[in-house]
């Protein structure tokens, strides 16, 4: 593995990042071709998942791509879709060496798309930044592997773990450079999710705010009984930004229609012992759906469905330099722990000042 490869390969993931949270259900890809030296093509998987990456970079590289080495963060695909397979396109081009930095573990890519690079005679190198493109591609990875997105639980709190008074009043725990910070995460993600007690509450938009135009996530409510306001936020813009319900199975009809005359796309879905929304079959109906990356900010009762189901992957959680005491509302809702061992655990990843608070990141441990 050469400085050369991977100062490319890092480019090509820097620019892949730019499709998250646009792309699903496909990979944000990243791809870069360099010929002598020189960068002749750079591309990265447009929104709504086309073209591929590897189209776009080689549309721009032209004539200079022959002889050139191609950069992908991911395995060219190998399969007819709405477009035809980008192994071909690359063979076609006359691309000479193409390193991947990892393969699909899509069945109808993994292995092929490099076995046809091989069989034309290109040079293939894989593995360059490897671990790096893991996490790159962990949401679409966790769809294709689990059949459920990848799940972000963020979380603002106190320095005690409170998320609101005893009263409700949680504007604002966090200061402005905080917030911002979570549009940003709502923004790389393809939907923001909610339980119904905070819909209800707090009446939020789930909206990127504050950075210009751009594309905006799906919004997702949780809730066994969809009765959320008609006149609140959510129910009036489901015409303009996507709002999608997941229910209990025996919901009313004439408030289903209701939603379904609003814009609103339902998801039916059983109830577990507790009488409870299952979260596994949510997150599978979610993927089902396209989902690859889903941003989980709440309340306390379905963060602590998700921790407790083993289905958080990493935590975001911002804390605030204030206390609030017992009496505030906390956190995270009953976990029904009796050993310590068998509380959910996590690695962190990073830590970084916001402004008058702090954001630490985490990731779940394997296992």
């Amino acid at each position: 593995m050469s400085t050369t490869d991977i100062r490319y390969m890092r480019l090509a993931l820097s620019l892949g990042a730019r499709g998250l949270g646009q792309v699903w259900p496909n990979p944000a890809v990243g791809c870069v071709i360099v010929s002598a030296g020189r960068i002749v093509g750079r591309g990265w998987t447009a929104p709504g998942g086309r073209p591929h990456a590897e189209t776009r970079a080689l549309e721009q590289a032209g004539a200079r791509a022959r002889g050139a080495t191609a950069y992908v963060t991911l395995e060219p695909c190998a399969h007819h879709g709405r477009t035809p397979p980008c192994a071909d396109a690359l063979v076609s081009a006359g691309v000479a060496r193409v390193v991947v930095a990892m393969r699909d573990p899509d069945p109808r890519v993994n292995g092929q798309g490099i076995a046809r690079l091989g069989a034309a005679g290109l040079q293939v190198v894989e593995g360059v930044l490897g671990d790096a493109a893991q996490q790159a591609h962990a949401g679409f990875v966790r769809r294709v592997v689990a059949g459920r997105p990848l799940v972000t639980l963020k979380q603002a709190a106190s320095l005690d773990g409170r998320i609101a008074t005893a009263g409700g009043e949680s504007r604002w725990i966090t200061g402005p450079e905080a917030r911002r910070a979570v549009h940003g995460m709502r923004a790389r993600h393809d939907a923001v999710l909610v339980g119904g007690g905070t819909a209800r509450a707090d009446d939020p938009a789930l909206s990127v705010r504050g950075m210009g135009t751009m594309h905006q996530p799906v919004r997702v409510v949780m809730s066994r009984r969809p009765d959320l306001p008609l006149a609140g936020q959510l129910a009036q813009s489901a015409r303009t930004q996507p709002l999608w319900l997941v229910h209990d199975e025996r919901a009313e009809k004439p408030v289903l229609d209701a939603w379904a005359g609003l814009g609103a796309r339902l998801f039916a879905c059983p109830t577990g012992s507790d009488g409870q929304l299952d979260p596994s079959a949510a997150l599978a109906a979610l993927g089902e759906a396209g989902l690859t990356r889903v941003f989980c900010e709440g309340g306390g009762a379905l963060a602590a469905s998700l921790l407790g189901a083993g289905l958080v992957d990493e935590l975001a959680v911002f804390s605030a330099g204030l206390a609030i005491g017992a009496e505030g509302q906390a956190m995270l809702g009953a976990l029904g722990l009796r050993r310590l061992a068998a509380a959910p655990r996590f690695t962190l990843v990073d830590t970084r000042p916001l402004g008058a608070d702090v954001l630490s990141r985490w990731r779940r441990q394997p296992g």
